[in-house]
């Protein structure tokens, strides 16, 4: 089995993707006709060409802007289904997918009206494709802590639906610290936790997330690498990265994908998932990640990014074994067949 059709039929988990970056341009201007908004580009191809950013904050400036055309549930609940039958197309079995509810409450929707219409959207996903999955609550680090705060009491009708909480956008400037008492509030509460670290802020970043806000993940992490003691301690504690390379090409984390350190974090004992991050923005999918950097790693790298993927997730263990049976079952069937 050649390796393009290997990643296409392995079992995988999506740890790393946010939902509102996975609205497509055809897709945002098919809502921006249902909710008469206007956009600021003629057609589909003007959108794609904007898609050229020189660091995050250029992309933030569009996601932003594209997020305007989401104004009802049936809106949220059609942009997750969309992402969810393209995953299941990938072998994607279980996602925990982030969401922004700050960026669409500050401009007037109800915090009800994102929730319930992502969680219709996964539902029946799970019903119709087989998909399951998890939300995780990110809070926008360009934001206050107050806007935190406010942002975890709306979700409090729906906690028992939400799986984690998360920090994401502008990450220079805004350390972890800044969010320390909201992401213990959220652990007094049982959710889980992770936040964006090491993507284009300095290694302490992701040893602040560690220490300050006790996170099960670190989502990106790549400046880690930067910090041998800080390396080794990921490695130990088994300290899950969910890894973007295409993400990271685009805005320019790195030069070139053959320069990507995917590979180095597996030499060096790193739980590293591949992901999908901004799919609609950054040119690709989980399995086009996959084969982005596949000419780096070997089949059995491949194998261990997946197993990894499930292992990370926040199922619980009886759920995790069944799915990384189910993936080594895969690998023989393949190398049985060649």
């Amino acid at each position: 089995m050649d390796l393009d059709r290997f990643i296409a039929g392995l079992p995988k988990a999506e740890l790393h993707i946010h939902i509102e970056g996975s609205l497509e341009p055809e897709m945002m201007f098919a809502f921006a006709r249902r909710n008469g908004v206007a956009l600021p580009y003629a057609d589909v191809e003007a959108v794609r060409r904007a898609y050229r950013f020189g660091n995050l904050q250029d992309f933030l400036d569009l996601y932003y802007q594209g997020a305007d055309v989401l104004r009802t549930a049936e809106d949220f609940h059609d942009l997750a289904l969309a992402y969810f039958r393209r995953a299941a197309g990938e072998g994607v079995a279980h996602a925990e997918i982030f969401f922004d509810p700050q960026a669409h409450t500050t401009r007037g929707l109800a915090f009800e009206t994102v929730a319930e219409g992502l969680l219709a959207g996964m539902a029946q996903a799970e019903r119709d494709l087989g998909v399951t999955s998890r939300l995780i609550l990110c809070f926008l680090r360009h934001l206050s802590e107050e806007d935190a705060f406010k942002a975890l009491r709306q979700a409090e009708p729906f906690l028992d639906r939400v799986a984690g909480v998360g920090l994401d956008s502008s990450e220079q400037g805004h350390p972890p610290a800044k969010f320390a008492r909201v992401f213990a509030a959220a652990g007094e509460r049982g959710l889980r936790r992770v936040a964006h670290a090491g993507e284009e802020g300095p290694p302490a970043y992701v040893a602040e997330a560690l220490d300050l806000l006790h996170v099960d993940r670190i989502d990106h992490g790549n400046r880690a690498l930067e910090d041998p003691a800080l390396v080794e301690r990921l490695a130990e504690e088994a300290i899950p990265l969910t890894v973007c390379p295409l993400s990271n090409l685009r805005l320019c984390v790195v030069s070139d994908l053959a320069d990507h350190p995917i590979a180095q974090m597996l030499r060096l004992g790193l739980r590293a998932t591949l992901n999908s991050d901004d799919p609609a923005y950054f040119g690709g999918y989980v399995n086009d990640n996959f084969r982005a950097v596949g000419a780096a790693l070997s089949r059995e790298d491949i194998v261990t990014l997946a197993r990894n993927s499930f292992v990370a997730s926040f199922l619980p263990p009886t759920q995790v074994a069944a799915h990384v049976a189910r993936l080594d079952a895969y690998v023989a069937e393949a190398a049985a067949h060649g």
